[in-house]
């Protein structure tokens, strides 16, 4: 039986003393014992909603959590915070809710853990900005915390094949082609999700996932199985035990989350062919801890770490078999063998990553994986870009692209709407270089992901005879030469914002260049005529992050992180 001494714990503010006897009132409200009174408040936190099927199972888990902590003499109490469902946001204005509601996530887990005085904290997430969002607002209170993703959806079977919500996306394309009748459009939507759970590809949500994991926040083979599948009450039980043993052994999460931790969160990033989201909420984690780690940082591991695995938008296969041919902790151990995994970081088990790794067998009887030492390619399956276009750094998912270079002529759209309505109208050629911008952190504002736009090109046939820059950002789900993260972004005077219709410009995903033809004197001239375009929004949510959002290739945090911080909450 664990003993805790509350008087060290933030929960004695509010539980301990005679001057506390109002506080524990409340708690005698909600049928609290004075027993569990005396023992340590454990937050658990989960994004559940009725929002989308990201998040539809998350309550379930929360109890097993619960569970968890109750049995291992803690007093669990549970609170939901919001989400923003990318793809029921994708392709209109509610995009731009996306990543701000990342910072609302944290904000408000922050504020709930210190409104009332919680001594640790475990944090179930499904959608895409809620596994960064919780993470972030672990690294930032920093008392002991653990990680459970939701688990990812089934996939769905449309003539024979396996499909997500990416080929419905797709669809849309093909059917303004004609390559798609009305009747199978809809018959693919009707079956492409056909469970709770967060996207099957190796989209944003896989990717962070995998994040919870290699970072050490999550239980080793925790973010694998389904939604479904009950096996994940086991793993969120579990949870709730291990932030109880973090809490006994006073383990953080700024003990666990290192430049070292970090760098082995962007490794298996490349390794799947991940999401280039991850190279916005790496450096975000990192501000909430005080670390540099910045896009070209993450882009230095993505150079040398090689692409092992064969999973969609780039690949063949989905979370689920991610997951039955041996999960994230086997593709760690190779990676490990290979030395691209550092492997004395501490994780959320108490043990280091090596320890926790010492008795996976890498399982040759599968296709979804390979060893380190067989790659799909030898460099990371995510390039990091830089040049005279974007001189704060851009990015690009390379996993399953043919050609690695693209020259094109600019066409300028200063809304993601504009440049969709032209690809719906077919007002683009072979060869074009599809420039989406003004949808950047600051002047979109919230960094519009691009899906709409890149999947009804796919659709058309058009996907790599074409490429796409932007400001703002693309989904997990996203293929074809798409470049994000461009920095600095239009609204500031990027030079993004300085280019003209006809503009020749070269990408190099192999060199990492990303270069426009235009000398330094044009652009300064073409500086001096630009004007800021005025920001959509005068009030509001959107307004406010406008206001404190900082760029891109820092993560687009909205505050100064540790390295300003005064008090640290843990030790109040």
């Amino acid at each position: 039986m664990k003993k805790f001494d509350k008087k060290k714990l933030p929960s004695r503010h509010t539980s301990v003393g005679v001057d506390k006897a109002p506080h524990r009132s409340f708690y005698y409200a909600m049928k609290l014992t004075e027993e569990d009174v005396a023992k340590p408040f454990v937050g658990v936190v989960s994004t559940w909603n009725e929002a989308a099927p990201c998040n539809i199972a998350l309550m379930r888990q929360a109890q097993s959590v619960k569970k968890g902590v109750k049995d291992s003499e803690g007093t669990p109490r549970e609170f939901c915070t919001i989400t923003v469902t990318d793809g029921i946001a994708m392709g209109h204005e509610g995009m731009k809710s996306s990543l701000i509601s990342r910072e609302v996530i944290a904000d408000s887990t922050e504020l709930t853990v210190r409104g009332h005085c919680y001594d640790a904290l475990v944090g179930v997430a499904g959608c895409d900005k809620s596994l960064p969002g919780l993470m972030m607002a672990m690294c930032r209170l920093n008392v002991p915390s653990v990680f459970i993703y939701g688990g990812s959806i089934l996939p769905g079977k449309f003539k024979g094949k396996d499909v997500t919500v990416v080929d419905v996306f797709e669809g849309v394309g093909k059917h303004s082609s004609g390559k798609m009748s009305t009747e199978e459009l809809r018959e693919l939507e009707l079956v492409a999700c056909p469970s709770a759970g967060a996207c099957g590809g190796q989209f944003t949500a896989n990717t962070m996932a995998c994040v919870s994991e290699a970072i050490g926040l999550a239980l080793p083979y925790s973010s694998g199985t389904p939604a479904p599948y009950e096996e994940r009450d086991k793993y969120a039980y579990l949870s709730g035990q291990a932030v109880m043993n973090l809490l006994e052994k006073k383990i953080k999460p700024r003990d666990i989350v290192t430049k070292k931790s970090l760098e082995n969160a962007a490794t298996i990033v490349a390794a799947t062919g991940g999401s280039t989201n991850a190279a916005l909420h790496l450096p975000s984690i990192a501000n909430e801890c005080g670390i540099k780690f910045d896009l070209m940082d993450v882009a230095k591991i993505f150079k040398k770490t090689p692409y092992l695995a064969d999973l969609k938008p780039g690949g063949k296969y989905v979370a689920k078999d991610m997951f039955e041919a041996g999960g994230v902790p086997m593709l760690l151990k190779t990676l490990m063998d290979g030395g691209f995994i550092h492997e004395n970081c501490l994780t959320v088990t108490g043990k280091t990553m090596k320890e926790n790794l010492k008795n996976v067998i890498f399982n040759d009887n599968q296709k979804v994986l390979r060893r380190y030492n067989n790659p799909i390619s030898q460099d990371g399956g995510v390039v990091g870009l830089k040049g005279n276009l974007a001189p704060e750094g851009a990015i690009v998912k390379v996993a399953g692209l043919k050609k690695l270079k693209f020259t094109g002529k600019a066409k300028c759209f200063d809304t993601e709407e504009a440049a969709f309505n032209a690809v719906q109208k077919k007002n683009y050629k072979e060869g074009d270089i599809i420039v989406i911008r003004y949808e950047g952190p600051k002047g979109g504002p919230g960094m519009r992901e691009m899906l709409s736009t890149t999947g009804a090109i796919y659709g058309q046939g058009m996907g790599e005879k074409v490429a796409l820059i932007t400001d703002g950002r693309f989904s997990g789900a996203t293929r074809g030469f798409c470049i994000g993260h461009v920095g600095p972004e239009a609204s500031v005077g990027g030079p993004i914002g300085l280019l003209k219709d006809g503009d020749i410009i070269h990408i190099d995903a192999k060199k990492g260049t990303i270069n426009v033809d235009l000398s330094k004197k044009e652009l300064i001239k073409r500086r001096k005529k630009w004007k800021p375009k005025k920001i959509n929004f005068g009030n509001g949510t959107l307004w406010k992050y406008a206001q404190t959002v900082g760029p891109a290739y820092l993560g687009a945090s909205t505050h100064p992180g540790a390295k300003k911080e005064v008090k640290c909450y843990a030790d109040i």
